[in-house]
């Protein structure tokens, strides 16, 4: 149960992030602010798109060869993973692992996470689950679980990776070392590069379900921080940048406009934007190169047969 304090801190935190980078000469907005409790379902849509290969394609992945990502867990370990949304690669992964000792979801959404939490206890009896409502990129503190693991595994699903910048990323993977400790591992999910056409499709979804995604950012900046934001004078933008490797959603203002975020005045001119994301692509060896930088190997690797997606099993060099 998230505490009153705890909820002002969380509050507090949004706020400044949100001022901050509206102050900035480029707006942004951190990504994360995103997965809100209407967010996150938003998202769960998303993955059911027919133009979101990311979801899709992953699940096929793990149907395939999970038996080979249990082996290389192995038995009674510590799960911990990062951004547990809506829980269906994780039922594959929970089906195959031997005897897992406690499965740790940790999401910054508690109702989402107490929800997913409480459908896996129902499927999963046999196998303690401590939700842990905290960002997962700060420093928190793993619950005690009944009994002791051999080992800790971080499992990071989807193309998240991808929303950090190379020096960023290479720091998140240096945490999750300090997560698992030395003989620990993680299995993490990397998006590859692909026709841009592809990507782009993936992110400007027909339905419009994305963009209703991204400009709930503003929603909830009304809702939180008592803003009066005009989500009708915003719309979404998002763009591949092939020198960058990857995709870019953006909020573009529709036109001058001056709003205020719990009693700040913020402006905004016709055609400025904020950037609300990144969501950055990889070849194998990109990646490779990328978890060499902060201490890890790569192990195995499985790919679609189309190589539009990855997973990946990584240990400490």
């Amino acid at each position: 149960m998230t505490t009153a304090d705890e909820i002002a801190t969380i509050r507090e935190m949004f706020r400044d992030d949100v001022l901050d980078g509206l102050r900035q000469s480029e707006k942004r907005i951190p990504c994360k602010y995103l997965y809100d409790e209407r967010g996150s379902k938003l998202f769960d849509r998303i993955c059911e798109l027919e133009e979101y290969y990311p979801t899709r394609t992953e699940l096929q992945i793990m149907e395939r060869w999970v038996g080979e990502m249990a082996s290389a867990i192995g038995p009674r370990s510590m799960l911990i993973e990062y951004g547990s949304g809506s829980g269906l690669k994780t039922r594959e992964l929970l089906d195959a692992l031997e005897d897992p000792a406690v499965y740790v979801p940790i999401d910054i959404s508690h109702t989402h996470l107490a929800a997913s939490a409480a459908d896996l206890r129902r499927r999963y009896p046999e196998i303690e689950v401590l939700p842990l409502c905290a960002d997962y990129t700060e420093d928190y503190e793993l619950p005690d679980p009944r009994r002791d693991p051999r080992r800790r595994v971080v499992y990071f699903p989807g193309s998240t990776i991808g929303n950090f910048d190379h020096d960023e990323a290479r720091d998140f993977l240096e945490h999750i070392i300090d997560v698992c400790g030395e003989d620990g591992g993680l299995l993490i999910g990397v998006d590859l590069k692909k026709d841009p056409a592809i990507i782009e499709r993936a992110y400007n979804d027909r339905a419009g379900i994305t963009a209703e995604f991204n400009l709930n950012m503003l929603r909830r900046i009304n809702r939180e921080l008592d803003g009066n934001l005009r989500l009708d004078r915003f719309r979404h933008l998002a763009i591949y940048d092939a020198r960058r490797g990857r995709i870019e959603m953006h909020l573009v203002s529709l036109c001058d406009q001056r709003a205020s975020i719990d009693g700040e005045r913020v402006d905004f001119a016709d055609g400025e934007t904020i950037h609300t994301e990144n969501s950055h692509k990889y070849t194998l060896e990109e990646f490779r190169e990328l978890a060499a930088s902060a201490g890890l190997a790569v192990r195995r690797t499985w790919v679609d047969e189309a190589d539009l997606f990855s997973v990946q099993y990584l240990e400490v060099d």
